[in-house]
């Protein structure tokens, strides 16, 4: 399971203790959906299900815990399969998803979802980068932008010497 599909697990659950705690307080539920869509935002549980969760749990329904499903559990997110396509991003940030999927030998559906979800990356300029910066790559920008300031103190006329362009190639 997803880390991404662990904690809408967890918001889920809190929120089915939360229904608990309303029918405790003989709040209608109406009047839960309401508290759990001001308490939880855009996280909250769908109409339908804080209605369901809510006549459940009324009906004497004590474990909020969803019930063992019947059948294989998926398999598609193994720690082995995210290690193979992380490896062949680390290797080449350049591959789409079906050419990875095709190293690895995995459909495009799982590989993409692996490297959205597990791995966090989206594509950028055909180039597959994590959405989240890591702390160096945060500081880098500030370090140069205070190297840049300290030259100006040190040189009132140091921005006199600065080309600037854009991004057109000259040969």
């Amino acid at each position: 399971m997803s880390v991404v599909s662990r904690v809408k697990m967890q918001h889920s659950v809190n929120q089915r203790y939360a229904i608990k705690f309303c029918i405790k307080l003989e709040k209608s539920a109406t009047e839960t959906l309401a508290m759990i869509k001001k308490a939880y935002g855009k996280h909250a549980l769908s109409k339908a299900q804080v209605f369901r969760w809510h006549k459940a749990l009324s009906e004497g329904r004590e474990d909020v815990k969803d019930e063992q499903r019947i059948g294989r559990p998926s398999t598609s997110h193994t720690l082995d399969k995210v290690a193979k396509v992380k490896a062949v991003l680390d290797s080449d940030r350049c591959l789409n998803v079906r050419l990875i999927a095709d190293q690895v030998r995995l459909p495009k559906s799982i590989v993409h979802e692996i490297v959205m979800t597990e791995l966090q990356m989206r594509k950028v300029c055909a180039k597959l980068v994590p959405k989240v910066l890591t702390d160096e790559q945060k500081e880098n920008p500030v370090s140069i932008s205070r190297e840049l300031l300290d030259r100006v103190r040190g040189n009132p006329d140091f921005l006199e010497q600065v080309i600037t362009g854009d991004e057109t190639w000259v040969f």
